[in-house]
């Protein structure tokens, strides 16, 4: 089975430093704060919107969207990639590819 896979301009970066991140992001590189929680802020650089994320770090992580995350999911790991961290009640997964690369795969709106 072969889904489509359609990228998004987010790129997120999960980090236990998430209070000296948001201050980099913010200040350092003078980017806008678009969207802020408690545990996520979304800063605009232009080209992509970058996501710091309060977590485990994974490196940065480009988003696919796809209708079917569970079957994604299991065409990229019979494809030699690995599960890194998954969230069913989203539901999301983030998946690294033979190569290094992360990737969170999420659920693509209904069309």
């Amino acid at each position: 089975m072969n889904l489509k896979f359609q990228s998004t301009r987010d790129v997120i970066v999960s980090t236990d430093a998430f209070a000296e991140a948001t201050r980099f992001y913010g200040s350092v590189l003078g980017l806008p704060l678009t969207d802020h929680g408690e545990s996520l802020k979304a800063f605009e650089t232009g080209a992509f919107c970058l996501y710091v994320e309060n977590g485990t770090r994974h490196g940065p992580v480009f988003e696919l969207l796809v209708a079917d995350v569970q079957a994604a999911k299991l065409q990229m790991v019979a494809a030699g990639c690995t599960v890194v961290e998954e969230d069913p009640g989203v539901p999301h997964c983030y998946v690294r590819d033979p190569f290094g690369v992360v990737f969170n795969l999420g659920r693509a709106a209904a069309s």
